[in-house]
């Protein structure tokens, strides 16, 4: 039995990671590599569909390798949400690079429809605001801006996928065009009500419904893995988007329970139940996980910079070799430091959505070194979190939902114990960190293993969630409250000139 593994594909915004799970939940290797960031011009951020799909396919055939292709039953799947990929259905090759979520182009575009009055409708049929983060503008922006594009599509030549649609596509050679339900959820034309790629959004967005994937639950046959692709033939299981895959991996399974996932962005999601609870907080309303075609909702709060803001310092500011430098650094950095740093390097996410907003540092002086900027990153993270908790908890109040007093985390920044520690003293909130760190990993193995037959439900996977360190907050409540009054003065002059910019 030890020998049956699960092969987890984590296609992330940064690198493509493959890990043997074993049906404990134990995993048993993991191979990653980073790809290619691409800005092609101010606010743009993009992707080369082919780079995703030839790295994914590295890592799965080395994690293969490493176990050996019999031992594997079974695929899951899961991935950077709302970047837009369309391919030719004959060459299976993009007509363009991918738009990734945090790209910021069609900002003028998701402003013209909003001043057309349609804000409301797309929130009401989405749960999502209108924000260049979601996947509609940008395909509208691809068919529109690519020669040809459009006429191809119309005639049926084109496909669009988010990135799992992608990956699909290529393990089964084009044999299967299809997503599931939370990643349909973040492109802005799928009705999180009816279940369905929505006639009156798709007409909004001018995007053609030929062009789309079927849509299943998270687990469901999604095809076979194809001859010449992977060394065994295996079941594509289990699929979901990577925050949802998270709140699955952390066994967020009860109303209220949520989780705080800190990749490339850090992303809080609280588990609502079978009720779509809307955000009075411009937070956003979204399917947590769809199961033998019941729903469960969940809540968002979306931050867009949080390990990367620790690459940005790596690769930009040539501050830290490894992203592990940052606790070393922090801890050195003056306590009473004022430094403020607002991320907003590809826009504000939640709740204030502002993709007009730009970066900067505060109250530098001239003893402000590499230890006080890593500490001003990292407490940005957690400051950015306490905005998101604050909201979240306002909203499940008056939806009549309660919040767990603590918060579980999980991603890449979690190891750092000074950051985590630092979240809990700035947001005022015990934090639990789980022994498995991977939890998006590991939620798309679960899905895979209970299509295989190992567990009977997801809440039987529960069982396997062990926590490996508890952070209380002692941060004394003044230091707090100084260090959140100057993040709101810090934030106030990034979002007026937003505004103004946007006018």
């Amino acid at each position: 039995m030890a020998d049956e593994l699960v092969l987890s594909i984590d296609q992330g915004t940064t690198s493509s990671r493959a890990l043997a799970f074993e049906r404990s939940g134990k995993i048993r290797s993991v191979a990653q590599q980073e790809f290619r960031q691409i800005f092609p011009a101010d606010g743009w951020v993009e992707h080369d569909a082919d780079e995703i799909w030839q790295t994914t396919l590295e890592v799965c055939r080395a994690v293969m390798d490493e176990e050996g292709p019999e031992n594997f039953r079974g695929i899951g799947i899961t991935n950077q949400r709302e970047t837009a990929v369309i391919w030719d259905r004959k060459t299976d090759k993009p007509i363009a690079n991918a738009i990734v979520w945090q790209d910021r182009r069609t900002a003028d575009l998701c402003a013209k429809i909003a001043s057309g009055g349609h804000e409301e409708m797309v929130r009401e049929k989405t749960g999502l605001l209108l924000d260049p983060y979601f996947s509609a503008s940008k395909i509208a922006w691809l068919l529109d801006n690519v020669p040809d594009a459009r006429a191809r599509a119309e005639a049926g030549d084109l496909a669009f996928g988010t990135v799992d649609s992608w990956l699909v596509w290529q393990l089964t050679a084009g044999q299967v065009h299809a997503t599931d339900a939370t990643n349909a959820a973040r492109t802005s034309i799928f009705n999180i009500h009816t279940h369905d790629w929505d006639d009156e959004l798709l007409a909004l967005f001018n995007v053609p419904r030929n062009i789309l994937p079927t849509v299943h639950d998270n687990i469901s046959d999604f095809g076979v893995s194809a001859n010449n692709v992977l060394p065994a033939n295996l079941p594509i299981c289990g699929m979901a988007g990577d925050q949802q895959a998270a709140v699955l991996g952390q066994a967020c399974f009860d109303p209220g329970m949520i989780k705080s996932t800190y990749g490339t962005g850090c992303f809080v999601l609280a588990n609502t139940g079978t009720q779509a609870v809307t955000s009075q907080n411009r937070l956003l309303t979204t399917i947590a996980y769809r199961l033998d075609g019941r729903t469960i909702y969940g809540l968002e709060g979306s931050i867009f910079m949080a390990g990367a803001i620790v690459q940005w310092l790596r690769d930009a500011l040539c501050l830290i070799e490894k992203a592990s430098d940052t606790a070393a650094l922090a801890a050195a950095a003056d306590p009473f430091s004022k430094i403020v740093l607002v991320p907003a390097f590809t826009g504000l996410g939640a709740p204030h959505w502002k993709p007009d907003a730009r970066a900067a540092l505060f109250n530098m002086t001239r003893d402000t070194g590499r230890p006080e900027i890593a500490r001003a990153a990292l407490e940005a993270v957690s400051l950015q979190t306490d905005d998101l908790l604050r909201a979240i908890n306002d909203d499940m109040a008056h939806a009549g939902l309660s919040v767990p007093p603590r918060l579980r985390v999980d991603g890449g920044m979690v190891a750092n114990d000074w950051f985590v520690q630092n979240l809990a003293d700035l947001c005022a909130c015990p934090i639990d960190r789980p022994e498995v760190i991977e939890t998006t990993a590991a939620g798309a193995a679960m899905l895979a293993m209970v299509k295989l037959g190992w567990y009977d439900s997801p809440a039987d996977f529960a069982a396997s969630w062990k926590l490996n360190a508890a952070f209380e907050p002692s941060m004394p409540e003044n230091r707090r409250a100084q260090k959140q009054r100057a993040w709101q003065g810090a934030l106030e002059p990034i979002l007026r000139d937003a505004e103004t910019s946007s006018n």
